[in-house]
């Protein structure tokens, strides 16, 4: 969502097609090599699947057009190429018309391995693949909808739902110990995809929308909490319901105490 960046997005050409630099295909070949070693036993099986219909190429960074079409075809959601700074109302805009906005830009080698905006990498490796599932996209159409139709004075907490879900949600699966990725925050993040699943350090919580609106987050650290779905069906049913007296109950309840220390000025 909207946010202050150093970035400069990339201008495409009459056909849709963006240029990326010898060094910037690099970078992208290098962050998905890196990704391929970490991730195995790590995310869920819908990402596994949209990495295995979306093959994207390793050797450069893929256009969107071409992502876009393989996504529309599965399941009728595609991605728009968009300025790396947008609004959050067509950010919502955006969702609830069945397309996901994708920055074009891709990080430097000085920031190779962590950048707080979301980069081409983040868009295309951590989003994409989970958008090939049919439930979880109509749970984003969804979440749109519900964005638009809120008194502004809500946002915030509906800003939390997807960052806990969304970005940085986990997914207990049958027959699994452990619960597995599928937030692209963490599928992007070669540090925290193996922390998210296997450290000891974070609290990880049954997904419960009220306790998602009461709790605090930083966008800089890894996460201290993650909330664990059953299904993706889960997270749908929950954007369909009046969230207005819930959010209503959060700030009447107020918010947890943050887990994690304040950010360093």
């Amino acid at each position: 969502m909207a946010k202050g960046t150093n970035y400069v997005s990339k201008t495409p050409d009459v056909n849709g097609f963006f240029a990326y630099t010898n060094e910037e295909n690099k970078i992208w070949a290098d962050l998905v090599k890196r990704q391929k070693e970490i991730l195995p036993g790590l995310v869920c099986n819908a990402y596994l699947y949209g990495l295995d219909v979306l093959k994207l190429p390793e050797d450069r960074v893929p256009q969107l057009k071409d992502v876009d079409k393989i996504l529309q075809k599965e399941t009728q959601f595609g991605v728009e190429p968009v300025p790396a700074l947008i609004s959050p109302q067509r950010f919502f805009e955006l969702l609830a018309n069945r397309k996901f906005p994708a920055a074009t830009f891709i990080r430097t080698r000085e920031e190779f391995d962590y950048l707080q905006e979301p980069d081409v990498f983040h868009e295309i490796w951590g989003h994409c693949p989970m958008l090939t599932n049919k439930t979880y996209t109509d749970f984003m159409q969804k979440y749109g909808e519900l964005a638009l139709s809120l008194d502004k004075k809500y946002i915030w907490m509906l800003q939390r739902l997807f960052w806990f879900t969304v970005e940085f949600g986990l997914i207990q699966e049958r027959g699994m110990k452990k619960p597995l990725i599928y937030g692209a925050g963490i599928a992007s993040s070669s540090g925290e995809s193996t922390y998210a699943v296997n450290s000891d350090a974070p609290t990880r919580k049954p997904f419960d929308i009220l306790d998602i609106f009461r709790t605090p987050y930083r966008i800089d650290i890894f996460q201290t909490v993650y909330f664990v779905v059953e299904s993706f069906e889960q997270i749908y049913e929950v954007v369909k319901q009046d969230l207005i007296p819930v959010m209503d109950e959060a700030q009447k309840l107020g918010m947890y105490a943050p887990t994690f220390p304040p950010k360093e000025k």
